[in-house]
């Protein structure tokens, strides 16, 4: 069994001072990846974020000279 903390989007964007629209249509699915960052509990629509992991990869640094792809699902490719 794990330790994590479950978010909603709201209570995320209150610990990482983002709105809850920049989360869910910026950040979702390009930085905040599903399985990692948050997942979708029995299948359903309803996201819960993991902050632990969020949390950890928000204090990596930046990839500044990382070439970055966009891709036709809205996401990012980082090579």
């Amino acid at each position: 069994m794990n330790d994590w903390t479950y978010l909603t989007t709201i209570e995320l964007s209150s610990r990482i001072k983002y709105d809850t629209r920049t989360i869910r249509e910026s950040l979702k699915d390009s930085v905040v990846l599903e399985g990692r960052h948050y997942i979708r509990p029995f299948g359903g629509r309803k996201t819960l974020y993991i902050w632990e992991n969020i949390e950890l990869d928000m204090a990596k640094p930046s990839l500044g000279n990382s070439i970055a792809i966009p891709m036709a699902n809205g996401g990012v490719l980082h090579g």
